[in-house]
């Protein structure tokens, strides 16, 4: 029998869209494993355990928590989001959010897109630093989402410190990136499956203790997409409690306690009036310490 058919038999009340969604988030074990797939077959004496996660706010509350804006009119909202902040409410996350403080400085902006995540077109890793763009206006709202989901005429380049010593000291990587086949909590390159991802990138300079300043440029912006693909060229990144090496971080002074990535430079079109943006964020005093 499939997995989700399984489930529906003790929870017929659950759609086939939810077991999935249940399922890629990790919340559903087979025999004590994490499920791989809804399609996967189970046997009558499986042990089949389901968490219910908790539910998030249908809509976000404003809090007035402070920002950083870069710029802003009448359309788009650029932030320098802080290491640390959530970019929209999550189970764990239910405030405290970058939403959270968009709806209390512009309450205006529930009305833009959905109510869980109004204006929001791309993210940020909880604790990636950096500048994040938000839409003001429907229109802006549409043709960001359609700029961020073509990657054709946004660029955005990160600044990342490593661990390691490559074997070059720039290229590009592409491959395909999804849902890490055992732990769901965790991205992979993947031989099947997954969507494509290509990442730029550069050794800009070597710092102390074997750690090297990158600069990533991506092409795409799958989940984790810089952190998988640095790892895998022999970079990981320093602080990166998913895909680092912590042996490493300790030989840093002081020992990084996120992972030291920022979102550095940010081009793109206006997405209503057209003419060409960009916007640079300083680095950070957590990262600028090793520099």
């Amino acid at each position: 029998m499939r997995l989700d058919k399984a489930i529906v038999e003790t929870h017929p009340d659950f759609s086939r869209s939810r077991i999935e969604g249940l399922i890629k988030s990790g919340y559903v074990t087979v025999n004590g494993v994490e499920a791989v797939k809804a399609g996967m077959k189970v046997d009558a004496d499986d042990e089949i355990e389901v968490e219910i996660p908790p539910p998030v706010p249908a809509i976000p509350e404003p809090e007035d928590i402070p920002l950083d804006v870069v710029f802003e009119d009448e359309d788009v909202i650029v932030i320098d989001k802080p290491a640390g902040m959530v970019v929209h409410p999550a189970p764990g996350h239910f405030g405290g959010t970058l939403v959270n403080a968009l709806l209390h400085y512009l309450p205006s902006l529930a009305d833009i897109g959905g109510v869980a995540r109004p204006g929001i077109v791309h993210r940020l890793d909880q604790y990636t630093s950096g500048l994040i763009i938000v839409a003001k206006s429907m229109k802006a709202m549409e043709n960001l989402a359609k700029a961020f989901s073509d990657h054709k005429s946004v660029e955005k380049t990160y600044l990342a410190i490593c661990h390691g010593t490559p074997r070059l000291q720039a290229g590009r990587i592409e491959n395909m990136i999804g849902r890490h086949p055992v732990d769901r909590k965790r991205m992979a390159i993947l031989e099947r499956g997954g969507k494509r991802a290509v990442t730029n990138w550069k050794v800009e300079r070597s710092l102390n203790n074997g750690a090297r300043l990158v600069e990533c440029r991506i092409e795409t912006g799958r989940t984790h997409q810089i952190r998988v693909h640095l790892a895998s060229l022999g970079l990981p990144i320093a602080g990166d409690k998913t895909y680092g090496k912590s042996v490493l971080d300790k030989l840093l002074d002081p020992v990084p306690e996120r992972q030291m990535l920022h979102a550095w430079k940010l081009k793109l079109w206006h997405p209503v009036k057209g003419v060409p943006m960009e916007f640079v964020s300083p680095v950070p005093a957590d990262m600028k310490v090793y520099l």
